[in-house]
């Protein structure tokens, strides 16, 4: 299974991202923190462990679908992770069409940052707000060579893109300095670490159970087999 998986040694703390200005903000992709989480082991869960994981954080789920769909899928990702580039651009779109609007499944993105420049990047299809989020984040993934990788400040070309979803300098700045959404993705990341074993990017469950073998439609699809029906 194609998944970028948690290789650093540094913590971000809260003040190092709360203080990132669209100025200040001069991090280089070859010297990006990354954050070091913990080796959680799988094990079969019970009953309470799939209604814990089921359970929003303090922010409302980043969700669409209907809510009375049989299956939920939740994904925990990582905006400068090029595996989540691959499942969005090639995976996603299937899953929408097929099964999200026919109202067969509700599909969750859970925020899971790999670096700082994916943490801003979570914070901003979060401030996007809930009608702009997926396109946001569809538009991200697409451009994600551009962006995340490309020449010169990352914070500029981060704004480049954060215009297209209406930010301005003012409001760019203003939520990468916002300390509910912030503290939430934090939360979000520490949670799905701790409590739910997610360590590498992308992480998929179906229906609070991990996704084993592959990200692929026909994976996702073999999975869901037994709450569909057939």
């Amino acid at each position: 299974m194609s998944e970028t998986k948690i290789i650093g040694r540094h913590h971000m703390s809260r003040r190092s991202l709360v203080g990132l200005g669209l100025g200040a903000f001069v991090v280089t992709a070859s010297g990006i923190p990354h954050f070091l989480l913990s080796d959680t082991a799988d094990r079969a869960w019970a009953q309470e462990d799939v209604a814990k994981f089921m359970k929003p954080g303090a922010m409302p789920e980043n969700a669409m679908g209907s809510e009375d769909a049989p299956v939920t899928i939740v994904e925990y990702s990582s905006l400068t992770c090029p595996h989540c580039a691959n499942f969005h651009q090639h995976t996603v779109p299937g899953l929408k069409e097929k099964y999200v609007k026919t109202g067969k499944v509700r599909y969750i993105i859970r925020e899971f940052p790999l670096d700082r420049i994916a943490f801003a990047a979570a914070a901003l299809a979060r401030c996007a707000g809930p009608d702009k989020f997926f396109p946001f984040v569809s538009a991200l993934y697409k451009s994600q060579a551009t962006w995340a990788r490309g020449e010169g400040n990352p914070a500029e070309r981060l704004f480049k893109m954060a215009q297209q979803a209406g930010f301005t300098k003012d409001t760019f700045n203003a939520c990468l300095r916002n300390k509910e959404v912030i503290d939430h993705i934090e939360a979000t990341r520490k949670r799905g670490n701790e409590d739910f074993g997610v360590n590498s990017t992308p992480t998929v469950f179906v229906n609070g159970k991990k996704l084993e073998g592959g990200n692929s439609l026909a994976d996702l699809e073999k999975a869901m087999e037994p709450y569909l029906g057939g």
